[in-house]
């Protein structure tokens, strides 16, 4: 499912931290409905990418625009009130709070705010969805680490983003779980959900991408549908280096 319509674009954008550059002059461009696929060696800049969207770094040039609306000097929170959420690499959740106090949180300070009742009836059906309905009263701090990313994800879609950030989500998953993983995300997609999603799993980028982008020392080397991309010889020297 993919509109065609451009969602969010990221132009000529750059990060540096002190002498090293993260990213370098990136641009693309996500459709509205889109799945897009980041992906690189490690290394490469795809989280900073993802850091960038979201407000957690501020950009040291370039511009990001959602639906034409400015993101480059937004802090995190105002970026997720203008309808970006996202997963972390390392999961961040709330530790002092049980399961459904972490996804109402984000169904509170979410882009579609819900307040009492209305944010625990969505997070209950949420949790229901991730297959955690029934530890929604256990102290997130005692879930293992797997569950532990099913609240995180849960809590990003309890404030209905327009678009999802999922950095690296379906990692440390056994065979089942990335199935399910894999499984719940396309179902997402169905829904109609723009979704950006930096990811090793190859064979989650080949099911769950509409579209991808390779990226090496911050800079865009490929972009493409995923067969394409992965079959370029840039992105092969890239992963394996040059013979």
């Amino acid at each position: 499912m993919n509109s065609g319509r451009t969602f969010l674009e990221v132009c000529n954008v750059s990060k540096s931290f002190g002498g090293l550059v993260a990213v370098n002059c990136l641009s693309f461009t996500v459709n509205e409905q889109e799945v897009l696929g980041i992906i690189g060696p490690n290394g490469s800049g795809k989280t900073t990418v993802l850091n960038l969207i979201s407000g957690v770094f501020p950009v040291s040039d370039g511009s990001i625009r959602l639906q034409g609306t400015d993101l480059t000097d937004k802090s995190a929170h105002k970026i997720a009130r203008a309808g970006v959420a996202r997963t972390f690499q390392l999961v961040r959740v709330l530790k002092g709070l049980s399961v459904i106090e972490n996804v109402t949180a984000g169904a509170v300070f979410g882009y579609r705010r819900r307040w009492g009742k209305s944010a625990e009836l969505h997070a209950r059906q949420l949790l229901e969805r991730v297959g955690l309905a029934d530890k929604q009263h256990q102290p997130v701090s005692a879930l293992t680490y797997i569950d532990q990313k099913r609240v995180e994800l849960a809590r990003a879609l309890a404030g209905d983003p327009q678009v999802l950030l999922l950095d690296e989500w379906l990692a440390g998953l056994n065979p089942s779980e990335l199935q399910t993983g894999i499984e719940l995300i396309e179902s997402l997609s169905k829904e109609g959900r723009t979704i950006i999603l930096v990811e090793h799993v190859m064979d989650a980028i080949r099911t769950l991408c509409h579209r991808c982008i390779v990226v090496n020392s911050g800079q865009l080397i490929a972009e493409g549908t995923p067969a394409a991309v992965l079959a370029a010889p840039a992105v092969v020297a890239a992963y394996l280096g040059d013979d």
